[in-house]
């Protein structure tokens, strides 16, 4: 793709974003969310192949249905109320609004759109879709968190942990088990929205950071099947012990980054006296920590044929990328400094 061109995509996608995170009036926040949707597709297409333009209509389909239910939603409103802000918003168009921004974000079941559009595009792109994607509509979720249906946020939430475990296991090909992985992450966020705001930023953060990191480590190996990572051991040891620790974090395994938004979700869980809610969340998270295990299986203790029995060779020819050694630094060793974050949030 011609440089200029890309840059000016990779502009819009940041403009938008930027216009819905300060926006107060619902029309402004609809058009970030719609120069997002139309900066991304350009980038989905730039590799020319079938499953590419099938990946971006998809979206652009998707993304259309929720946009024209995000204006409907608050069009509603403002002939209710004679409002646009986003913090006054009544009863029925919340609702409404809530099932647009959660289709936004693929959350389950409005989630069939998300593992085929991921699988069809590059890594790259994948990229931007799981993290820089979900900003916007995730802050529109966060500052309406208080008007939001609390039985809307705990099914979809338990759903979404459920349909990213159940999905996530019978899948071979990498960028469908992240986006199954990516929608039981947002079921965690969703299912505490409600309870703790707080807690969903926080989990939003770390999920960003692993996804981000898990996405990084898959490019720097040029993997996007499971047989591709079951022989990156032999040719970068190093990167593959990282991802496979990512996987782990993703799993939400101490001592890892990704055991404390589970921790402190649960906490607040039994707190709220949803106890038997906590159980269910950590039974159906249970199902995609099988995936996560099976891929760390295939990573460490499965060896290709051939393989040479000396690792000297990697050495010198193979260095990690910047971005993705600071990323997986922060993906496996934020732990520690999760209290201090709190304090922030």
């Amino acid at each position: 793709m011609n440089p200029l061109a890309l840059t000016i995509f990779l502009l819009s996608l940041a403009i938008g974003t930027t216009i819905t995170l300060s926006s107060y009036h619902w029309l402004l926040a609809w058009v970030g969310l719609e120069i997002n949707t139309l900066a991304i597709i350009p980038l989905m297409t730039k590799i020319p192949h079938p499953r590419a333009i099938e990946a971006a209509t998809k979206y652009f389909l998707t993304q259309a249905a929720a946009s024209a239910l995000v204006l409907f939603s608050s069009l509603i409103n403002a002939w209710q109320t004679g409002e646009w802000n986003i913090d006054s918003i009544s009863h029925l168009p919340m609702n409404a609004l809530s099932i647009a921004l959660m289709m936004k974000l693929g959350l389950a079941p409005l989630h069939f759109w998300m593992p085929e559009v991921l699988q069809g595009i590059s890594l790259s792109t994948g990229l931007i879709l799981s993290t820089w994607q979900k900003i916007a509509p995730m802050t529109l979720l966060l500052q309406t968190s208080h008007l939001i249906n609390l039985d809307l946020t705990i099914i979809l939430g338990l759903t979404s942990i459920l349909v990213g475990g159940w999905g996530g296991i019978s899948q071979t090909q990498l960028r469908k088990i992240m986006a199954f992985s990516s929608i039981g992450h947002l079921g965690w966020m969703i299912i505490i929205l409600k309870f703790n705001p707080s807690l969903t930023l926080f989990n939003f953060i770390f999920y960003v950071i692993m996804t981000a990191s898990m996405f990084f480590s898959l490019m720097a190996i040029s993997a996007t099947k499971m047989s591709e990572i079951s022989t990156s051991w032999s040719k970068t040891p190093t990167l593959t012990a990282s991802t496979l620790l990512i996987l782990l974090s993703l799993a939400g395994l101490p001592p890892l980054t990704g055991f404390a938004p589970k921790l402190l979700i649960t906490l607040e869980l039994v707190k709220q006296s949803a106890t038997l809610l906590a159980a269910l969340v950590m039974l159906a998270s249970l199902l995609a920590l099988f995936f996560y295990l099976r891929l760390t299986y295939v990573i460490s203790l499965t060896l290709p044929p051939n393989s040479p029995n000396s690792f000297s060779s990697w050495r010198t020819s193979t260095k990690t990328p910047s971005i993705t050694a600071v990323t997986n630094t922060l993906a496996l060793i934020f732990l520690p400094i999760t209290p201090t974050l709190l304090i922030f949030l």
